[in-house]
Parts: structure tokens; C-alpha cells; sequence
């Protein structure tokens, strides 16, 4: 868990932001527990010292303004309180890192909360919701919350392959084992050995190799192609899908016993319209994301914002990225207006 030591003043001035912060799952620090420690964050007012410029953020009230960390220089940000919506995502994204979950709605916090206890454990978890919402910028998040953080993380879509193909890319072949193979492949399940597998898109899976799935989920070992012994695994398989794998069962396309296997922490992702908490700080994220580079970040206007809330996002996050980057380009300037 990240740690941000807030000066008495920020706690003053910008206590909604620290709230926010701890929701986010941030620990809060105090600047009393004596010298900086590793790793901590800091927020400091305009005026204030920085403990450690490289890991400071300095926030002020005025004509809103953004600069981002550069060269051991503290990041700062200005904004007046009518502002907050977008000023608070743009610290968030400084302090956490533009490419990890974002969440400020109620329900979105929840769900990153429960992310955050099951990525603690070692049980298979799936994750279900429409094309675009997130779904493997969370199970990333699992992965780099749990012990398996130092171990790879590899991701496959079940829908992306032929199934002779995907069968091979899963469990591994041996030289000649089929028209082509020259040469041999250890599969995703050993590539991912001590770290974690995701299946994304799983119910496009077909039926036939959804039992050698389930046989290596079970049993943690696999097969490859053309052998003979099992080969054991010690792989974390976090599945996505964007249909119900309920419905999936019922219509009889997918394997109960695989989908009771793979359920065991269920999580679901929202459309971005039912969830418009969350555009401000994903808006911010994606700014920081693709101008990081830039002295002073654009603006995004309460005027542009609005419109990006009122918008009903069929494309999800994937698409108000897309809105970011083009408005990125078109903006010229130190602000995103309508």
C-alpha cells in the first residue's frame, strides 16, 4: 500500500483530496513520525519545503495549472475548490501512476477495494463485463498485489485463435507434434510459471478444450501437444469475460464445472455510464498518461467535462481514451475546452 504524508496545511486546505486519497486506498502518513521513509509521498502547500522534492506534491488555489515530476523537481498542481472534480484526479494520477486502476465512484472504489483482499490470496478469480471497462487493468492490479508481483504476467484472448492454435499457445507442443511445428513451445501456462495467466475473453473458448482447462486448473499440471507426461505449473489464472458465463452454461457453451472452478472471487466491471464518478479522475489519468511528458499538462474545463459526463460512452473507458488522445492533439494549448 502506498503511503502520502500530508503537510497540517494540505489537511487544512485540501482534506477532500486526502479522503479521496484514502478511499483510493492509500495509507496516510504523518509528518510528525520523523524523517521521510522510503517511498512515502508528500503533499505539500505552495511555500512549504519539500521533504523529498522527487516525491512531492505541491497544491495551491489559483488559475488552474499542472505540471508533472521532472528531473528530482517536486510535481505541482493549482486549482481553485470549484475545480476539485479534476484537480483531485489529477493528483491522484501523479501520486499513483497513470496506468493503474482508477476509480472515484463509490462503486468503482468497492470493487478495487475487494481487488486489493482477493489479490492477497492465491484463488482463482473471474472477471466479467462489457468489451472496454477495464478488465485487464484490474486483474494487472491483482497480479501486482499479490505475491506473485516479481513473477510474469501474461495475457492470452481465447477469442484472438484458432482452437488448434490456442490449444498449442496454452498448454505447449512438441517438435512435430503438428503440420509446422519445427521446433517445440512451452505454452502460456509454463511461460507464466510463479506468476499469472489471463484468459481474457474465455467464453469464446470451445467446449472440447475447456476440459483440458479445467484438468489444469485442477490438477496444476498440463499436457503439451504430441506429449505424454503431465508437467507440473505454478500459475495464478485470473479468466475475463464480456458475456454471462451463467447464461453461457444454461444455453450449453460452456462447462459448469469450468465456470464453478474459475468463480471462485467473481468480479464485475460497469459500463462507464453507470459510473460517471469516475470520468473526472479517468480523464485526468489519461492526460497524465499521454502529455506526461509535456512542462505544463492541459486543463481539462468544468465546461468539457460536463460534456464528457453527459456522454453515454458505448466504446467505455476504451473509447473516452480515445476522446482524451484526439482532444490531446486538437487542444493547443494549456486547456481542453468543448
Amino acid at each position: 500500500m502506498r503511503s502520502i504524508v500530508p503537510s497540517a496545511a494540505i489537511l487544512r486546505q485540501k482534506y477532500a483530496l486526502v479522503s479521496a486519497l484514502r478511499a483510493q486506498g492509500f495509507a496516510i502518513g504523518s509528518c510528525e513520525d520523523g524523517k521521510p521513509a522510503a517511498g512515502d509521498l508528500y503533499l505539500v502547500a505552495d511555500g512549504e519545503t519539500p521533504p523529498v522534492a522527487a516525491r512531492t506534491l505541491v497544491l495551491s488555489d489559483g488559475d488552474c495549472a499542472v505540471t508533472p515530476f521532472s528531473d528530482g523537481n517536486p510535481a505541482r498542481i493549482c486549482f481553485p475548490a470549484e475545480e476539485a472534480a479534476i484537480g483531485n484526479g489529477f493528483a491522484s494520477a501523479l501520486l499513483r501512476g497513470a496506468n493503474e486502476p482508477v476509480a472515484a465512484d463509490p462503486e468503482s472504489l468497492a470493487l478495487l477495494a475487494l481487488a486489493e483482499r482477493v489479490a492477497a490470496s492465491d484463488i482463482t478469480v473471474l472477471i466479467n463485463g462489457p468489451t472496454g471497462t477495464g478488465k485487464e487493468v484490474l486483474a494487472r492490479a491483482i497480479h501486482m498485489g499479490s505475491s506473485r508481483k516479481d513473477g510474469p504476467f501474461i495475457a492470452i484472448n481465447c477469442a484472438a485463435l484458432p482452437e488448434t492454435m490456442l490449444e498449442a499457445m496454452l498448454f505447449g507442443h512438441h517438435k512435430g507434434a503438428f503440420t509446422g511445428a519445427s521446433s517445440g513451445g512451452q505454452g502460456f501456462f509454463r511461460a507464466a510459471h510463479g506468476g499469472t495467466l489471463l484468459l481474457d475473453e474465455v467464453a469464446e473458448m470451445p467446449v472440447n478444450l475447456q476440459a483440458k482447462l479445467l484438468r489444469a486448473l485442477q490438477e496444476r499440471e498440463v499436457v503439451p501437444i504430441g506429449g505424454t507426461l503431465p508437467e507440473k505449473v505454478d500459475v495464478r489464472v485470473i479468466a475475463c469475460a464480456n458475456r454471462d458465463l451463467q447464461t453461457e452454461v444454461m444455453a450449453g457453451r460452456f462447462r459448469a464445472d469450468l465456470y464453478y472452478r474459475l468463480s471462485v472471487f467473481p468480479l464485475s466491471t460497469k459500463p462507464l455510464a453507470e459510473r460517471p464518478g469516475d470520468i473526472a479522475a479517468l480523464a485526468a489519468a489519461m492526460v497524465v498518461r499521454h502529455a506526461g511528458a509535456c512542462a505544463v499538462l492541459p486543463w481539462i474545463t468544468r465546461e468539457s467535462l460536463e460534456v464528457l459526463t453527459d456522454h453515454d460512452w458505448p466504446g467505455n473507458v476504451r473509447e473516452l481514451e480515445n476522446v482524451i488522445q484526439r482532444a490531446l492533439l486538437l487542444c493547443g494549448g494549456h486547456t481542453i475546452t468543448p
